[in-house]
């Protein structure tokens, strides 16, 4: 009977499986930026097969026909983190590594990945993916281009 409850429960479980591996590499990680910002993990209720579209971010976040919202490619969220650069010191090697482990956890248990930038100078950025429940989840941070 135990076997059952944990099949059943088998969403819930997949779920909270994402965000238990992803929360350890969000603690202490910032996106650089000219502000470097923390991540945190979102869930966004949108659960159709198809790539999301960018009206429909507006929609889950509720924002104004006026707010410039725009997707780009997801390599260009992890380009400038999981490149290692020759000046790097110990601490931006490490910076490094965490993201690259993050973009691995990504690779492994997303699909449909796709990047969403909301805003014109402060901008929230949104890299989200499926899971093969059909939720969608992913990181939020935010980025300052002036």
């Amino acid at each position: 009977m135990t076997n059952e409850e944990s099949k059943s429960s088998g969403t819930a479980l997949e779920n909270k499986s994402f965000s238990d591996q992803i929360s350890p590499l969000l603690t202490d990680l910032l996106y650089p930026s000219e502000s470097d910002e923390p991540l945190e993990p979102v869930t966004c209720y949108l659960k159709q097969p198809e790539p999301i579209t960018v009206s429909q971010i507006k929609d889950w976040q509720m924002l104004p026909p006026s707010v410039y919202v725009e997707e780009l490619p997801e390599a260009d969220f992890w380009e400038p983190v999981t490149t290692e650069q020759e000046w790097y010191g110990d601490e931006e090697k490490a910076r490094t590594a965490k993201f690259q482990e993050l973009k691995q956890l990504f690779e492994k248990e997303l699909t449909v990945r796709q990047q969403f930038r909301v805003g014109e100078t402060e901008m929230d950025v949104y890299l989200l993916g499926r899971q093969t429940d059909g939720e969608r989840v992913g990181i939020k941070t935010k980025v300052v281009v002036t």
